[in-house]
């Protein structure tokens, strides 16, 4: 039986940064209502202004009318308080930054605020699923998944489902049905270090910011090696700089941490970088400097 996307009419979106208010934005103009939480205020009025920007850039390119933007915006509610928006969503999705200690404190305060039938699906790009269930509750476990979303998320056409070993089938087939209706395609991932993409991802930044410190090549002509040979849109150390060097450290190191295989390891010149506080475009450093030409 395939399941109703209907049945997810709000939807609880901790964090708004990166990818929060990415996620809020998705699901408010697929006519969800949403709750953007930050326990600082200022810090969900920031990123419900990312996404009035957002919306205002597609209003000005012809992809929505005014009135579509109006719309969205208006089911958008900025939260610094659970209590209420928990207890009225049927979908929480979890974007705070990648710390296990973080998330699982989150869940735990939601699982005793959230109604029994609420989904939790948390937005990690490399933390066991499994691991994370087990923040909450026994009888939430089989209602807990991963949803993993790709930046920027209203460009990018990806969801990466997760399968902890309790997800339930019904759980599964809801995230699919929704993140159809979110214009997104998803794959399905075991419960795996890295899951699919990152898997696939990591060892290949690792080879090309290697390559770099052997003074293989310049950033710019191994960058341009994948964009004008392999058909890549984003050289492997642009592609670093814009995840975020101190992400890209983490992923890498849980998939050491879980493989142990060689090509895993993050490269010194990464450990450098992200020791040094140059972590990318977020800090104005990291490959390259920013802004660039």
């Amino acid at each position: 039986m395939e399941a109703d996307p209907t049945a997810i009419s709000t939807v609880l979106v901790c964090g708004a940064g990166l990818m929060g208010h990415g996620i809020a934005q998705v699901c408010a103009v697929a006519g969800r209502r949403v709750f953007l939480y930050e326990p600082d205020r200022a810090r969900a009025e920031a990123g419900l202004a990312r996404v009035a920007d957002n919306l205002e850039r597609a209003v000005a390119k012809g992809r929505m009318a005014a009135e579509e933007r109006a719309a969205a915006l208006a089911r958008i509610t900025v939260a610094d308080s659970l209590g209420a928006a928990a207890a009225q969503s049927e979908l929480v999705v979890e974007a705070v930054w990648e710390d296990e200690g973080v998330k699982r404190a989150l869940f735990s305060e939601l699982d005793g605020r959230a109604a029994e039938h609420t989904i939790f699906a948390s937005n990690t790009s490399s933390i066991p699923i499994t691991r994370l269930a087990t923040a909450c509750r026994p009888a939430r476990r089989a209602r807990f998944a991963g949803m993993h979303f790709f930046s920027p998320v209203p460009v990018m056409p990806l969801v990466e489902l997760i399968r902890g070993v309790e997800t339930s089938d019904e759980t599964a087939e809801t995230i699919r049905a929704l993140s159809g209706t979110l214009g997104k395609q998803v794959i399905v991932s075991r419960d795996r270090p890295g899951f699919i993409v990152n898997r696939m991802l990591m060892p290949f930044l690792a080879e090309a910011m290697r390559s770099y410190e052997e003074g293989v090549g310049s950033a710019e002509d191994i960058d341009a090696g994948a964009r004008v040979g392999l058909g890549h849109p984003m050289g492997p150390l642009e592609l670093a700089d814009f995840v975020g060097l101190d992400v890209c450290l983490h992923v890498m190191g849980v998939l050491h941490e879980g493989f142990g295989a060689q090509h895993f390891v993050p490269p010194p010149i990464l450990r450098q970088l992200v020791d040094a506080g140059h972590l990318g475009q977020k800090t104005g450093r990291g490959f390259y400097t920013y802004p660039r030409e």
